[in-house]
C-alpha cells in the first residue's frame, strides 16, 4: 500500500461526499470544503498526535448515498458512526483495511448483501451495530477472530442459517442481539462460554429445541430474551439463580412444565418476567412474592390452574399484571388492592368466581382492567368511579347484575367500555357522558337494560367509533337523527 496522510483522508471523505445524493440539511454541502481544514469538517475528529482522521460521526443527518471504495484509506479511523441515515448498497471490501476501528455503527440504514466475512480482520473492534438494515445470508464464523468484541447487534435484518458455535468463543462479549431475523436451528450450548454476557436477545426468529442448561451459568446476565420462537421443553431452573438478572422473557414459544416453587428466591432485582403464550402448567408459585422489585408479570396464555394466591399483593412495585387465558379458579384476592402502582390488570378468560374486591377500585393508577369471560357475579359498586385514569374497562361475559353505576361518568380518560353478555338491568344511561368523553367503543349487548337513546347522542359521544347495543329487548323509542353527526362511527 502507498503511504497515507491527512490529504489521503481528505480525498477519501470527498469521495464519500460525491456519493451522497441527498443532504437535506446541508451538513456536508456547507462544511466539507477543500478550503477548510478537514479536521474542522462537521462530524470529523482528528488525533492530536498523528493529525489524522480518527473519528467520523454522521449519524442522524438524513443522508442518502453509498460508501465508496476509497473509504478504506481512512486507516487511522477508530470510530465510525453512520447510524440513522439512508445509506444503501454493499459495504466495500476495502473497509477491511480499517484495522484501528473499535466502534462501528451502521444501524438504521439500507445496507444490503451478505454480512462480510472480512469483519474478521478488524481485530480491535469492540462494538459492531448492523441493526435495522437489509443484510442477508448467515452469520460469518470469522466473527470468532474478533476477540475484543463486546457488542454485536444484528437486529432486524434477514439473516438466515444457524447461530454459529464459534460465537461462544467471544469471551469479551457483553451484548448479543439477533432480534428479528430468520435464524433456525437450536441455541448453541457454547453460548454458556461467553461468561461476560449481560444481554442476550434472540427474539423473533425460528429457533427450535430446548433452552441450554448452561445459560444459567451466565452469572452477569441482566437481560435474557428469547421470545417469539419455537422453543420447547422446560425452562432450566438454573436461570432462576442468576442474581443480577432484571428481565426474563420467553413469550410465545412452546415451553412446558411447572415453574419451580422457589422461583424468586435467587432473583432479588428481577423487574420483568414474561412467560405468556406457552404451555406452562401447575400452580402459581407463592415465592413470586419474593421478587420484590418486580414491575411486570406476564403469565397469560398458559395452562396454569389453582387459585391466584394472596401473596401477590406484596409486590408493591408491580405495574403490569397479566394472568389471562389460563385455568385459574377461586376468587380475586383482596390483597390485589394493595398494588398501588398497578396500571394494567388482565385476568380475563379464566374460571374466576365471586365478586370484585371493592378495594381494587381504589387503585388510582389503573389504566386497563380486563376481567372478561369469567364467572364473576354481584353488582358494580359506586366506588368504580374512583378509577379516574382508566382507559379500558372490559367486564363482558360474566354474570354481573344490578344497574350500571352512573359514577362511570367520572372516568374522564375512558376509551373502551365493554359490559356486554351480563345481566345488568335498569335504565340505559348513555347521556351520563358528555362532550368531553373520549369513549371510542361501547358494548352493552345482551343485558336487561331499558330506556331510549339520547336525542343529542352526537354531543354525548363525540368520539364514538363502535356502538354495540344488540339484544337489549327493553330498548324503545327511535334512533335519533343526530347519530348521523357521529362522524367517526364505523360500526
Amino acid at each position: 500500500m502507498t503511504e497515507t496522510n491527512i490529504t489521503t483522508d481528505q480525498l477519501a471523505l470527498l469521495s464519500l461526499k460525491s456519493q451522497i445524493i441527498s443532504d437535506p440539511f446541508h451538513f456536508l454541502n456547507e462544511s466539507w470544503s477543500p478550503a477548510i481544514s478537514v479536521c474542522r469538517w462537521v462530524g470529523v475528529t482528528c488525533g492530536s498526535h498523528h493529525h489524522r482522521v480518527k473519528s467520523l460521526n454522521l449519524s442522524n443527518m438524513a443522508l442518502t448515498g453509498r460508501i465508496p471504495r476509497d473509504f478504506g484509506n481512512l486507516t487511522f479511523l477508530g470510530s465510525l458512526d453512520l447510524g440513522s441515515n439512508n445509506f444503501q448498497g454493499y459495504l466495500p471490501q476495502e473497509m477491511a483495511y480499517l484495522h484501528r476501528l473499535k466502534f462501528l455503527d451502521l444501524s438504521f440504514n439500507n445496507f444490503r448483501g451478505e454480512i462480510p466475512s472480512w469483519f474478521g480482520f478488524l481485530h480491535q473492534l469492540q462494538d459492531l451495530n448492523l441493526g435495522n438494515n437489509s443484510f442477508i445470508g448467515s452469520i460469518p464464523s470469522s466473527f470468532s477472530n474478533i476477540s475484543t468484541l463486546e457488542t454485536l447487534n444484528l437486529n432486524f435484518n434477514s439473516i438466515e442459517g444457524e447461530i454459529p458455535e464459534v460465537i461462544g468463543s467471544l469471551i469479551n462479549l457483553r451484548v448479543l442481539s439477533l432480534y428479528g431475523n430468520n435464524l433456525i436451528g437450536s441455541i448453541p450450548p457454547s453460548l454458556s462460554n461467553a461468561s461476560r454476557l449481560e444481554a442476550l436477545d434472540l427474539s423473533r426468529n425460528l429457533l427450535q429445541g430446548n433452552i441450554p442448561e448452561g445459560i444459567g451459568n451466565l452469572h452477569k446476565m441482566k437481560l435474557l430474551s428469547i421470545q417469539h420462537n419455537k422453543l420447547a421443553g422446560s425452562i432450566p431452573f438454573t436461570i432462576f439463580n442468576i442474581s443480577r438478572i432484571e428481565f426474563i422473557a420467553f413469550t410465545d414459544n412452546s415451553l412446558s412444565g411447572n415453574l419451580p416453587n422457589g422461583l424468586c428466591n435467587g432473583l432479588p432485582i428481577l423487574k420483568g418476567l414474561y412467560l405468556s403464550t406457552n404451555k406452562l402448567r401447575g400452580h402459581m408459585p407463592t415465592s413470586l412474592s419474593n421478587c420484590s422489585q418486580l414491575q411486570i408479570l406476564n403469565l397469560s396464555g398458559n395452562e396454569f390452574d389453582g387459585r391466584i394466591h394472596s401473596e401477590i399483593g406484596r409486590l408493591s412495585n408491580l405495574q403490569i399484571l397479566y394472568l389471562g387465558s389460563n385455568h385459574f379458579t377461586g376468587i380475586i384476592p383482596q390483597e390485589l388492592g394493595n398494588l398501588a402502582n398497578l396500571a394494567d390488570l388482565g385476568m380475563e378468560d379464566n374460571q374466576i368466581s365471586g365478586s370484585i374486591p371493592i378495594n381494587i377500585f381504589n387503585i388510582s393508577s389503573l389504566q386497563r382492567f380486563g376481567l372478561w369471560r369469567n364467572n364473576l357475579k354481584g353488582s358494580l359498586p359506586r366506588e368504580i368511579g374512583n378509577l379516574t385514569k382508566i382507559q379500558i374497562l372490559d367486564l363482558r361475559e360474566n354474570t354481573f347484575i344490578g344497574e350500571i353505576p352512573k359514577e362511570i361518568s367520572n372516568m374522564m380518560e375512558l376509551e373502551v367500555l365493554s359490559l356486554g353478555l351480563n345481566s345488568f338491568s335498569g335504565s340505559l344511561q348513555i347521556e351520563m357522558f358528555n362532550s368531553t368523553s373520549r369513549l371510542r367503543i361501547i358494548s352493552l349487548t345482551n343485558n336487561n337494560l331499558s330506556g331510549t337513546l339520547p336525542s343529542s347522542i352526537d354531543s354525548v359521544l363525540p368520539n364514538i367509533e363502535e356502538l354495540y347495543l344488540g339484544v337489549l329487548t327493553n330498548l324503545v323509542g327511535t334512533i335519533p337523527h343526530s347519530i348521523s353527526n357521529c362522524s367517526k362511527l364505523t360500526i
